[in-house]
């Protein structure tokens, strides 16, 4: 069950029933914004999955998450519009650690790279990690087109306190 709400600009605000939430617990560990979005299938029931599967996974805490933005496609164009969601987390894990967590994430969920900026299930980046800057070849924090992109800033303005 989920309702829409058209924000303009070929975009749409989605809520499910765990997005957007908040947790009432505190947490005293690493904060970590991911970014998550998929094209492919039925990416709201994906996102309802991925949501259980953080929670179930025993390396994250998630502390809240923003609606559903539906929006279209950059980059390459010929294909379906996206969904984005923000997930805030907790984790005791490193960037890299969790990044492993993350690639292995998405290749559960179905991810296959084929060329850059092509359709998908499900994409998770690391957004933002505490206040760390990092800059590896497999990992650059904070992502570094995070305030370029409605995909990121739409949904993080409908967050509380971020």
């Amino acid at each position: 069950m989920f309702k829409i709400t058209d924000i303009g600009s070929n975009n749409y605000k989605i809520k499910t029933s765990h997005y957007p939430y908040i947790s009432n617990k505190k947490y005293n560990r690493h904060k970590v914004l991911l970014g998550i979005g998929g094209n492919i299938g039925n990416v709201t029931k994906r996102f309802e999955h991925l949501y259980w599967f953080l929670k179930r996974s025993g390396f994250i805490n998630i502390i809240q998450t923003s609606p559903i933005l539906k929006n279209p496609p950059f980059g390459y164009m010929e294909q379906p519009f996206f969904y984005n969601a923000l997930i805030l987390v907790d984790t005791k894990l490193t960037p890299i650690e969790l990044l492993g967590f993350i690639l292995h994430t998405e290749k559960k969920f179905g991810r296959k790279r084929s060329f850059k900026n092509a359709p998908r299930t499900l994409d998770i980046d690391m957004i933002k990690y505490d206040k760390i800057i990092l800059n590896r070849s497999n990992l650059i924090l904070p992502h570094p087109f995070w305030s370029a992109r409605d995909s990121v800033l739409l949904p993080l303005s409908w967050m509380k306190g971020l």
